[in-house]
């Protein structure tokens, strides 16, 4: 039985597979072979790019072309120059000895590195090799070279351009860059030496028709069949990024125990469990997201964003661009998280070393019931966000992005004991929205919007609680929740903690102007009161009527 490749290249004969080359532009391809081009064909990381490159190799060696791959991953963290060029070639001389039968290139690279050192042995010895095999049709695929340190890379891409003029008798016909970005983008000090490339291609996700043609295998080999909101929910919880897809739909068919029956639908309760798992996992997956996220070029895209102030960035500038190739954001348009599974775990990530700073899981913010009291749990961040604001802030580039992802670290750790929060950043309003969706004992779902807003010196703080108001309550109206929370997060440093702690209890009324945006606008604390069921004004129980709704604020 075939299953969902989530490690390493595809393989047909394990996985259920995608035909890699349905994904490329395959004729744009070979016509720049055909025509001797040397080109760029990019990807984020885990979307497939190595199967891809395997399946382009047996391709073009079916059809006359002598192709080799070599990989630049094990010369890594190599500064010295011969270290790096030595692995280099022993690579791409291993692949010709193993796809084409020649190993000539073994006995020319050493002699040449021991003459001219790193500096020079790349150029040469690859035109020896072309000129001593007398082929004209040498095709180069040449993998990971943009994880190579600067200068060390500087020089290989020289020592291409040096015998670029020598093709295809001299030096290989054309060679194809791979690599998470363009060579134009590559972080060189010295600039890019490279000005030979002729086009950039991108491998991007999965349509949506190629989810649902990968599920169907599964479903033709075992006769297990997925709900049309399965499909849906696997499509939208992932926009296609091939591992995620994978990883999802083996959770739902291969980890989880019902999944396993074979007889039952998979249905689309299942696929939102085994998308909660999925999240709280920490795979290999992550790691590396994590490890970008330590990137400074990385966090000035992804904080503001989180802060919801994305769009005031330059769309397509150095960064962007950057964050676009590791597949971070969306490929095109506005600068938006990549995937909603993106938007709960990149949060995560930069939090996931201070959570355990927050105290116990939902201890003291229970009900009797076994609800959630977020009203406490709110209360109780106050102080903690007093305490605790200015270390974590030290962290960050964006000081409003620190306050977000404070505020969801917090209820992250509280809400896991038997919850899950849903995160949306509104673009271009600076505020960040948040759902909390809470079982209590006897089953029944709970479910609380929180959204946080930022309020800086330039800001008056009346106008920030109005317009928070106003969007909480549309938040609110949209998602059918009990309870509407408006956090406002005090950047005035010129004000103490007395100023800017505070809990006022006020309201949102429908607006019946049809070009109001939000259909929603402020009220006041006497609507609140007449809104809320029961006698305290100050607890924000829901069920106000169609025309109003009562909004807690907070003020940190």
């Amino acid at each position: 039985m075939r299953d969902f490749n989530v490690a390493g290249p595809m393989d047909p004969e394990v996985h259920y597979t995608i035909p890699p080359l349905s994904r490329l532009d395959l004729a744009r391809i070979v016509r720049l072979v055909e025509k001797r081009a040397y080109f760029v064909l990019h990807a984020p990381r885990q979307t497939g790019k190595t199967s891809v490159l395997g399946a382009l190799q047996e391709h073009l060696n079916g059809r006359g072309w002598r192709c080799v791959y070599a990989s630049c991953e094990d010369a890594k963290g190599h500064r010295d120059l011969d270290a790096v060029v030595r692995i280099v070639l022993g690579a791409i001389s291993e692949d010709a000895a193993a796809m084409l039968g020649n190993d000539s290139l073994s006995a020319i690279w050493p002699p040449a590195l021991a003459e001219l050192g790193g500096g020079g042995a790349f150029r040469r010895a690859l035109r020896s090799w072309s000129e001593q095999s007398g082929d004209e049709r040498l095709v180069l695929l040449l993998d990971e070279a943009d994880g190579l340190d600067g200068e060390v890379l500087v020089s290989l891409l020289s020592q291409l351009r040096s015998g670029y003029r020598g093709r295809p008798r001299r030096f290989p016909r054309s060679i194809v860059f791979c690599g998470l970005r363009d060579v134009q983008d590559y972080p060189l000090e010295s600039g890019s030496p490279f000005n030979i490339v002729e086009e950039s291609l991108r491998l991007g996700n999965f349509s949506r028709a190629e989810v649902e043609e990968l599920l169907g295998q599964h479903t033709e080999e075992t006769g297990q069949g997925f709900a049309a909101a399965a499909i849906e929910g696997i499509w939208e919880s992932t926009a296609g990024q091939p591992w995620l897809v994978n990883a999802l739909a083996n959770e739902v068919c291969f980890r989880d125990e019902a999944g396993l029956d074979r007889t039952r639908e998979i249905g689309p309760e299942a696929v939102e469990a085994a998308r909660e798992r999925l999240i709280l996992a920490r795979p290999t997956h992550y790691r590396q997201i994590g490890d970008k996220l330590k990137e400074e070029r990385v966090r000035r895209v992804i904080e503001p964003i989180l802060a919801g102030r994305g769009e005031y960035l330059p769309q397509d500038g150095d960064d962007s661009s950057y964050v676009r190739d590791l597949g971070l954001v969306e490929a095109t348009g506005p600068l938006k998280i990549a995937n909603p599974i993106y938007r709960e775990v990149i949060p995560r990530l930069l939090s996931v070393a201070d959570e355990d700073r927050f105290g116990g899981e939902g201890q003291g913010f229970r009900r009797d019931d076994g609800g959630l009291d977020v009203a406490q749990l709110l209360t109780a961040f106050q102080q903690f966000y007093r305490e605790h604001s200015e270390w974590w802030s030290q962290g960050f580039t964006v000081r409003e992005a620190a306050v977000q992802v404070l505020l969801q670290a917090f209820l992250q750790r509280v809400v896991n004991a038997g919850g899950r929060i849903v995160r949306e950043y509104g673009l271009g309003r600076g505020r960040t929205d948040l759902l909390i969706e809470w079982r209590r004992d006897d089953g029944g779902m709970q479910r609380f919007v929180v959204e946080c807003k930022v309020r800086r010196e330039r800001d008056g703080l009346e106008t920030v609680i109005r317009e928070g108001v106003a969007q909480t309550a549309a938040y609110l109206d949209r998602c059918g929740a009990e309870e509407g929370h408006l956090v406002v997060m005090d950047q005035d440093d010129g004000k103490t903690w007395e100023e800017k702690i505070f809990r006022r209890s006020l309201a949102a009324r429908r607006v019946s102007a049809p070009d109001s945006e939000l259909g929603w606008e402020a009220a006041g604390a006497a609507e609140a009161a007449e809104a809320a069921p029961g006698d305290d004004a100050d607890a924000p129980a829901g069920g106000g009527s169609p025309e109003s709704l009562p909004i807690l604020v907070w003020g940190m």
